[in-house]
């Protein structure tokens, strides 16, 4: 075992799972990774790809191994192996019933997004022109969640209901894959002032290597000086990474995310050149992060772009494994 290995989280990523895609997870030394098992399913539909883990948790234990508190990702990192963190980017699993929420977390769901891009039950997402904030249902939902020890996600949720959850939730919050407005005006990507009441309630922000939320071809250089600037801005305990990265899909697919059940056409986007339809499905991935077994490369730019290793340390996981050390049970 390396001596100068780093802990690794990644707050998010989604694939078509394999055996060679977790492969790639342990190229990239990842130690943890918050895994997307639900965006629009219902409650039957959440169960059965949970249970489709269970049987993965079986077949690949030489690879990966099922991760509800902080002890499960150190004893991966000590095995090197990757914890799997089961997560919802949405709420839709839960339905209308409240009491799912304890079920589910009892499965071993340890993160819920609150809204996927569009309103739901609880809320407002990003891309809906009208932000209500949080419903009556929502506050309810983030109480179950607090209690039950499930981490809050708001990376695809509207500004208003995000500032109305930080003030409601008991425990820290989390952004796990989302970047700064400022690198790139999309809806997507946070406001100066969500991201100080994120740092100002003790969550954690975790960046994206996704293109779609960088400006034209950025650079790992550049990647880092967003980073450096977050940190500025957040502080340092505040910023983790959640490269969103995702694999295996076809465009279709990748479309049925913005769409959800119930649309015929995907949302527009707004940008700073206007309103357009996504091109998302087309994806160019950076040079220096084409999978997640390129993870040690934001490893190394970050020490080169003048980080100390203890700084290194906390981006790349040491901030996530604060939070989950609040939130989960």
């Amino acid at each position: 075992m390396q001596n100068d290995r780093v802990l690794i989280v990644d707050g998010a990523e989604h694939y078509v799972w394999t055996r060679e895609v977790f492969e790639m997870l342990r190229a990239g030394d990842i130690s943890a990774v918050n895994v997307t098992c639900a965006i629009w399913e219902n409650a039957r539909e959440a169960l059965q790809d949970l249970g489709h883990w269970n049987r993965r948790f079986e077949e690949h234990s030489d690879l990966i191994v099922k991760a509800t508190t902080v002890n499960d990702i150190r004893a991966a990192y000590e095995q090197e192996k990757t914890a799997i963190i089961l997560g919802f980017q949405n709420t839709s699993p839960i339905e209308d019933n409240i009491d799912f929420v304890e079920i589910f977390a009892t499965l071993g769901v340890r993160v819920m997004q609150l809204t996927y891009n569009n309103q739901n039950l609880i809320g407002s997402g990003c891309y809906e022109p009208h932000d209500g904030g949080l419903t009556t249902f929502g506050r309810d939902v983030i109480k179950e969640m607090n209690q039950h020890g499930v981490l809050i996600d708001m990376s695809h949720t509207g500004e208003r209901t995000s500032m109305d959850t930080i003030e409601v939730s008991s425990k820290p919050v989390a952004i796990t894959h989302a970047n700064p407005k400022w690198i790139k005006e999309v809806q997507r990507n946070k406001s100066d002032d969500m991201l100080r009441a994120l740092a100002d309630s003790g969550g954690v922000l975790g960046l994206v290597t996704y293109p779609n939320l960088l400006a034209s071809n950025t650079t790992l250089e550049q990647f880092c000086e967003m980073a450096a600037r977050t940190v500025d801005l957040m502080g340092i305990e505040h910023v983790g990474i959640g490269s969103d990265y995702h694999l295996g899909f076809t465009p279709d697919q990748k479309r049925w995310w913005s769409q959800g059940r119930w649309s015929r056409s995907a949302p527009s986007f707004m940008s700073s050149q206007g309103f357009h339809s996504p091109d998302w499905p087309h994806i160019e991935w950076p040079d220096w992060f084409k999978t997640a077994a390129d993870m040690q490369n934001i490893v190394t730019g970050l020490k080169e772009h003048g980080f100390s290793p203890q700084e290194v340390e906390a981006i790349m996981g040491g901030n996530w494994l604060r939070l989950f050390d609040q939130v989960f049970p």
